[in-house]
Order: structure tokens, then sequence, then C-alpha cells
């Protein structure tokens, strides 16, 4: 479990930064109820990678779904266009795909 301005949270897309304002995770926060279409995917973990990014672009055709092997770094900026899908080593979707 993560806090998140001093609450905890279950929601693994909030990233924490010291040096960040209230105000820059509050436009985060913002960011995710504008984005058009569907914004998150809980029913494709455990699916295959490649299906679930299939999955995900049929879906919602606003965003290229990515897939990424865990531990990869990856920008943290937020972005309406992209999902990641991050599998492990059996090509397993490990989280649950969100935009961002």
């Amino acid at each position: 479990m993560k806090l998140f301005l001093g609450i905890p949270t279950r929601n693994p897309s909030v990233y924490i930064n010291p040096h960040h304002t209230l105000k820059q995770y509050h436009r985060r926060a913002k960011m995710a109820f504008i984005c058009e279409g569907k914004n998150s995917w809980p029913e494709l973990v455990g699916a295959d990678g490649d299906v679930a990014a299939a999955t995900i672009e049929c879906e919602n055709s606003n965003v290229n779904a990515i897939v990424v092997l865990e531990g990869t770094s990856v920008p943290l900026d937020f972005r309406c266009d992209r999902v990641w899908v991050w599998v492990n080593d059996e090509e397993e979707v490990v989280k649950e795909p969100k935009i961002g």
C-alpha cells in the first residue's frame, strides 16, 4: 500500500515524488478523468500480453497499448493515448492496464 498525500491508497498508478507540489498531484489525478473511452482493463490481468494489447486498442481506439516487461524503466508522464501492458517472463499481464 502506498501513501498519497498522507492517505493510504491501493492505486499503483499514483506516483509519489517528494519534489512535486500538491497542485501537480491534483492535476495528475484529474487527467485520468478527462481521457476519452475506457481507461482501465482489470479483466486482462493474467492474459497474454499481445492479446491484451490488441483487446485494449480494439476497445479504445484513442490509445496505443505498449507491452512492457515488468521492471523495465518507462517515462512517468501521463498521456491519454498510452496504456502500459506490464508482463512477466511468461508474457502474462501482471498489472491492471490503465491509461497513463
